[in-house]
């Protein structure tokens, strides 16, 4: 049954994994989201069109997909402390690659090389989130976690841009690489094995394991709203800074502004939106949100020449959406894995949602087209393609949400 007690406070250590978690998904976020204001500076440097920067996002997407199949099967069969601190090193290695790049072949190979590593520590992330906090303050905790998206935008990426600006679109990158070390001695220091999912043995090959984690069908519809999930943001967010500055009329040296204001907005919301869905539901929080976010990005994706702060302002809007859609959706999807199956299903989670991201960051590249003046052409297409994906969301995560009830209100087996 579901426990109506009021939640207790989080104990030191658990803010302290709050904290440690936080940091590290900032890397993470700050590693793909810095690429999408770059777009502008990168298309002119490398020379590239806008089919090739998709497949440079994409890249990263699609290896991360790849390496959370891979991974899947052996998710739950090792500490979740270890495996995280394996595959941040890989992210760092990778990233630093990325910020000694020459040229646009070794970008795409250093972006392939951090999506095989960094793909999978969400997972292991959230499996740690999912294995430290009850249900009830699992909303709580991912408005936190995701305080790290809008610590990006706040701090990360309009200083990336200001170095990039300074000392070309490398240094962003090395600083990335730099932060990230500093968190893996953190975590290699300060989180305590997380390894009590052990304590179910189980003598199931990971392959097997992956094949019936796969085949559960009550994981079928997670798997399939995972998929609709990841399309908004990998379509539209790549090509939002050049949207800005050739379609919006946004000045480059405007744009850290923009991304710093929409940032504080959101850091400052996203907390509350953590809170609110643990309160009201997760899935009331989901509903809303996508509405609100359906109706500002057909309003965006088909606006002309538009004053800065009209452009603040609708961003921020945007935003509010956008982070109650992830927290509320991120917190939800916590709730349907076994104990056994936490990290392959996490870890499958992943997969579908970086090789689906990947697709849409592809086909976002060849339905846009830019002109010699810079301007996209094609953008408003996408606006339709995203809000029609959300509706679909909409629908499979309400089924989620009632196989989440009826799994929390089903009686527990001592």
């Amino acid at each position: 049954m579901q426990n109506n007690e009021p939640s207790q406070p989080f104990t030191p250590y658990q803010k302290l994994i709050v904290a440690v978690i936080t940091f590290l998904q900032f890397t993470i976020v700050l590693d793909f989201m810095v690429l999408s204001p770059l777009s502008a500076i990168l298309l002119d440097e490398l020379n590239i069109t806008t089919a090739q920067f998709g497949l440079a996002v994409s890249a990263y997407a699609f290896s991360a997909g790849i390496s959370g199949v891979l991974v899947a099967g052996f998710a739950d069969k090792f500490d979740r402390k270890r495996l995280l601190l394996f595959f941040y090193l890989g992210f760092i290695v990778g990233t630093f690659f990325c910020g000694f790049a020459p040229n646009y072949d070794f970008l795409l190979f250093a972006r392939i090389i951090t999506g095989l590593f960094g793909g999978v520590i969400g997972a292991v992330s959230f499996a740690i989130i999912t294995d430290l906090f009850p249900l009830e303050k699992r909303g709580e905790v991912m408005g936190y976690v995701q305080m790290a998206f809008a610590a990006s935008q706040v701090l990360g990426i309009p200083l990336g841009l200001y170095m990039a600006n300074i000392w070309g679109w490398h240094s962003p990158f090395l600083l990335i690489a730099g932060i990230s070390s500093l968190v893996f001695i953190l975590i290699a220091i300060q989180m305590r094995p997380v390894n009590a999912h052990l304590a179910l043995k189980s003598t199931i090959s990971p392959i097997r394991h992956l094949i019936r984690t796969i085949n559960k069908r009550p994981y079928f519809k997670a798997f399939m709203a995972t998929i609709f999930l990841a399309t908004g943001g990998y379509m539209l967010m790549p090509f939002g800074a050049a949207f800005s500055v050739n379609n919006l009329g946004i000045r480059l040296e405007d744009l850290p502004m923009v991304y710093m204001i929409t940032g504080i907005f959101t850091l400052m919301s996203g907390p509350l939106l953590g809170k609110l869905s643990d309160k009201v539901g997760k899935y009331k929080v989901f509903f809303w949100g996508s509405l609100l976010t359906m109706v500002m990005i057909l309003i965006y994706t088909n606006l002309g020449i538009t004053p800065l702060w009209l452009v603040i302002v609708l961003s921020c809007i945007v935003y509010v959406g956008v982070t109650s859609r992830i927290i509320s959706s991120s917190a939800l999807m916590t709730a349907v894995p076994e104990v056994e199956d936490r990290g392959a299903f996490m870890s499958v989670t992943s997969s579908i949602q970086q090789l689906s991201g990947g697709i849409a960051a592809a086909l976002a590249g060849m339905i846009i087209f830019q002109e010699e003046s810079g301007y996209l052409q094609h953008y408003p297409t996408l606006g339709i393609v995203v809000a029609v994906s959300m509706l679909l969301t909409i629908a499979l995560m309400y089924m989620v949400h009632r196989y989440v009830q009826r799994k929390e209100k089903a009686p527990k087996v001592s």
